[in-house]
């Protein structure tokens, strides 16, 4: 699904996985409360203003090549402050923000700067004030200067808020030199953005503060085109498959030496009372007007600043957010937050009020709790029931069946044999909290076993890259007949589902049958790359959840499900499989997430995928994921086949558990969910095979999808050779003693990236095609 170890790419992959304001006002003793409210009031209407425009910075003159303060009201036309006259050219419909910047629309305006900026330069500085639009899309530069080569860059210099960089190249992306802060930089906020390079260090500045620094450049601005460019762009790039900048620019500065440390800081820096005013004005808790559960409460502001927080009735609502309603029958709670945003010397108040309802009473509870329960599904049971033993308000939940021996009181089922009736069972809940409880009766319809039929062909699932704009959903692809090495495209090769939650993207498909055999879930990725916020910032605030269809036929399937899987510290979840385990009567869902430290609630630190798993009788509820395999570094894109008393698991693995950079281990065990930490030893994962695609000499591999073939004892694996070609085929006679070669001769479908293939009947593979094939 992503990369292990890889440079890291301009835009095409996630490289390494190891990875209302108020005016600031000086510490002093505390106000009267009248005289506080007054002063908060004041200071917010002044921070609002200074949140929406950013302070005018001194300028060093000395070395200016260009300045562009775009504090025009009107025209086309950037006029240079620096004195020669080098003006530049607004393009698209970008309006001028009444003498305060810029506004950009994300769509085509840009400022066209004039030609040959860096000619003769050895050493620069580029500086710009940017406010990065809540949605801006990726990737992106803020500006960018140098030469294009149909549609991608040839030689430029480019700052970029996606994991805040600059980086210098000669060529395309593959021959850039970069400094990165290693993080995104805070969005609808005005920021200060510096870059200097001489004498082979670059320095990056944010705000006037050094927050990055690389040794060893070996680039100057004057060899990028021999001095001559022509692509110099302020809120372009110079990849014309990149997106526009959205949001506001101003005082864009060019110079032809690095500006010292402290010429930065005094005409980029933020004065401690400015940041506090920022802060204080994006501080917001959303509607507190009627406030049940815990409140998140930030620690720190977008700009730095810390926040601490102080309530006026702790016993309500405490200073780290906790919620206690109210008991029964003594009214709504009014309680006054107060957060005191602080930086340096500087610090400023804002008041928040939250009406908290009172409690409900136990028979309130019990009634609510009761009315949630949900048994799915229920005219339509084909398999194993989630009856859940607690509920809302702390309630316990047991259940009676009128048939056990068809539907047990823990939720397993036993369907009539094929060609019986629909067996009728009725289950009765009782939910109880101290002395009250509460009943509710469920009708359910356990359908009758399908009949076995012979597996005569293959449907493969998958996603397109996010190299296209609606590559990021999923695909079918139909076997011709029982050949699984040659396929053809379903549905005109346009999506068969759509993502219309989460990222509204969804990647790496996974399709598995239940083990009765007449129902299908299809599990997917919620992630979206074209156009979202890259790599960098996906690994550390991805989705927690996944997406979830399912279906009787595999032609007509359900409305989607966006199904929360991880917890607080993951993030990312990452390329979810599953397989059925007959001993716990549940699948066992995996899924590749970086995990962090729980006082690491930015996700900042460094870390790597492990692969994590849960258990679920319906993909709607889940149990607490836990870590799966863990050898101590990134492995991710696990699937698993079973083979006799074996569970077989194939890893994408970067030299971990196996001996190979960037290929794919086969491990066995006995038990689907036995556990393997970085202190296990022996791994309670047999090692069978590894440096897998290393032995046929491929390009490094992932996403893999195995299958057993419906008409012999061969294997299939397809691998992701991601580098070049896409899916290939691997094959092998046994699992347990393997030899792998890849077929001389097949045809894959045009475009498949990481998905499934699923053996199906002759009867399904026939509807799949009649429903998914255009009309001539």
């Amino acid at each position: 699904m992503s990369r292990i170890s890889r440079a890291r790419s301009r835009s095409d992959g996630p490289g390494p996985l190891t990875s209302n304001a108020a005016t600031a006002t000086t510490l002093a003793p505390p106000l009267p409360r009248a005289r506080l409210l007054a002063a908060t009031l004041v200071a917010c209407l002044l921070a609002a203003l200074l949140a929406a425009v950013p302070a005018r910075a001194a300028v060093a003159a000395d070395g200016l090549v260009v300045h562009y303060p775009l504090d025009q009201t009107s025209g086309t036309t950037a006029t240079d402050a620096s004195g020669h006259d080098r003006n530049a050219t607004v393009n698209g419909d970008a309006t001028w923000l009444g003498g305060e910047g810029l506004s950009l629309d994300g769509t085509d305006d840009y400022v066209r700067l004039p030609d040959d900026l860096m000619r003769d330069l050895t050493s620069i500085t580029v500086s710009v004030q940017v406010r990065i639009a809540d949605d801006q899309a990726t990737p992106y530069f803020i500006w960018g200067l140098g030469n294009s080569s149909g549609s991608s860059g040839n030689g430029y210099l480019f700052t970029t808020g996606d994991t805040y960089r600059t980086s210098i190249a000669t060529g395309n992306w593959s021959t850039e030199q970069t400094v990165s802060a290693g993080r995104n930089l805070a969005r609808n906020v005005w920021k200060t953005l510096t870059y200097t390079l001489s004498g082979g260090t670059a320095v990056l500045y944010e705000d006037g503060a050094e927050v990055a620094r690389k040794t060893g450049v070996t680039i100057t601005p004057a060899q990028i085109g021999g001095g001559t460019t022509t692509a110099n762009y302020l809120g372009r790039s110079l990849y014309s498959g990149d997106r526009y900048l959205k949001g506001q620019v101003r005082d864009f500065r060019l110079y032809d030496r690095a500006l010292t440390a402290s010429e930065v800081a005094e005409t980029g820096g933020v004065s401690d009372a400015e940041r506090v005013s920022r802060d204080i004005a994006a501080l917001d808790l959303g509607d507190t007007s009627s406030v049940t559960e815990d409140l998140t409460l930030p620690a720190t502001g977008p700009n730095g600043s810390a926040i601490t927080w102080s309530s006026s009735d702790a016993n309500v609502v405490s200073a780290s957010g906790a919620v206690t309603r109210p008991v029964p029958g003594s009214g709504p709670a009014t309680v006054v937050l107060t957060a005191t945003v602080t930086s340096g010397e500087a610090s400023a108040q804002k008041e928040f009020t939250v009406v908290v309802p009172e409690d409900l009473t136990a028979q309130e509870k019990v009634a609510e709790a009761a009315d949630a329960l949900k048994v799915w599904d229920a005219d339509d049971i084909r398999g194993n029931i989630t009856l859940p033993t607690s509920g809302l308000h702390g309630t316990r939940v047991s259940w009676k069946s009128t048939d056990r021996k068809t539907v047990t009181e823990t939720g397993e089922v036993h369907r009539p044999a094929h060609g019986e009736p629909p067996a009728p069972v009725k289950l009765t809940a009782t939910v109880r909290l101290g002395d009250e409880q509460a009943k509710r009766r469920f009708d359910l319809t356990v359908r009758p076993l399908p009949k076995k039929e012979p597996l005569e062909g293959y449907i493969f699932s998958y996603f397109a890259g996010e190299r296209y704009a609606d590559g990021e959903q999923i695909y079918f692809a139909a076997s011709r007949g029982n050949d699984p090495l040659h396929w053809d495209d379903l549905n005109g090769d346009k999506p068969v589902l759509t993502s219309s939650f989460g990222e509204k993207g969804v990647r790496d498909p996974f399709v598995v049958r239940s083990p009765e055999g007449d129902k299908f879930y299809l599990i997917a990725t919620d992630l979206k790359i074209n156009g979202g916020r890259g790599w960098d910032y996906e690994m550390r605030h991805g989705s927690k959840y996944i997406e979830v269809w399912e279906s009787t036929d595999l032609v007509h399937w359900s409305e989607q499900r966006h199904v929360r899987v991880s917890g607080d510290t993951a993030g990312m979840t990452w390329a979810p499989e599953a397989t059925y385990d007959e001993k716990l009567g549940a699948y066992v869902v995996y899924w590749a997430s970086n995990l962090y430290s729980a006082d690491d609630p930015g996700h900042t630190g460094t870390t790597y995928p492990r692969m994590m798993y849960a258990t679920t009788r319906d993909f709607r509820t889940f149990t607490e994921p836990k870590v799966w395999n863990d050898p101590g570094a990134g492995v991710i894109d696990s699937t698993v086949v079973r083979d006799g008393d074996y569970f077989y698991r194939f890893t994408t693995d970067d030299k971990v558990v196996g001996s190979c950079t960037r290929d794919i281990v086969l491990e066995r065990s006995r038990s689907l969910t036995a556990v393997d930490l970085p202190d296990t030893e022996p791994r309670n994962w047999q090692l069978v095979d590894d440096c897998i695609r290393t032995g046929v000499g491929t390009d490094w591999v992932e996403g893999p999808t195995a299958f057993k073939s419906n008409t012999d004892d061969t294997w299939y694996v397809f691998m992701d050779e991601t580098p070049r070609r896409g899916y290939v085929p691997f094959t092998t006679p046994s699992l347990e003693n393997p030899e792998w070669s890849i077929p001389a001769e097949y045809e894959l479908p045009s475009r498949p990236r990481h998905g499934t293939v699923l053996p199906v009947t002759k009867a399904e593979l026939d509807r799949v095609r009649a429903a998914f094939t255009p009309a001539p």
